[in-house]
């Protein structure tokens, strides 16, 4: 099979989890756990079927989630997250605390934490620990002469 190409690391990234659907529903999963497909529609309120089913069937196709079919009448559907979809968390967890932090101009509709104003500094905290071992990593890159 040929590689696909991409112009850059996070372009890889945005293939597997970019569109308006596919952080919430992964969001949900990680959350929630397994969930029906009519529970994840629900949870996305104004996500249209057709949509939804293709970024479900998206995120399948490069193991970031598992579907599975449950023989009744009618047939219902499972999803979860697979171990590999389970690595994209923490990228989610980041942007999580980035909106949490930024959310003065919104109302939440699914809040995944209770606003307090502690909550909002470990948040705070955690983003800037985040900053600052990023930063340190650039360096060590850059003296190993591994980063352009």
């Amino acid at each position: 099979m040929a590689k696909k190409e991409a112009l850059t690391e996070i372009q890889i990234t945005l293939n597997t989890i970019g569109g308006k659907w596919k952080p919430l529903i992964l969001h949900y999963l990680q959350n929630e756990g397994t969930k029906r497909y009519s529970e994840i529609l629900r949870y996305l309120e104004t996500a249209p079927k057709k949509t939804l089913t293709a970024q479900l069937r998206e995120l399948e196709d490069d193991n970031i989630i598992k579907r599975t079919v449950i023989p009744t009448v009618p047939v219902q559907v499972e999803y979860s997250v697979t171990d590999h979809g389970k690595s994209l968390f923490p990228i989610l967890e980041v942007m999580c605390a980035w909106g949490y932090i930024n959310e003065a101009d919104y109302q939440i509709k699914h809040p995944t934490c209770v606003y307090s104003e502690q909550t909002r500094a470990i948040k705070q905290e955690r983003l800037h620990k985040l900053y600052e071992q990023f930063n340190s990593d650039r360096e060590r890159e850059k003296q190993l002469g591994t980063q352009k």
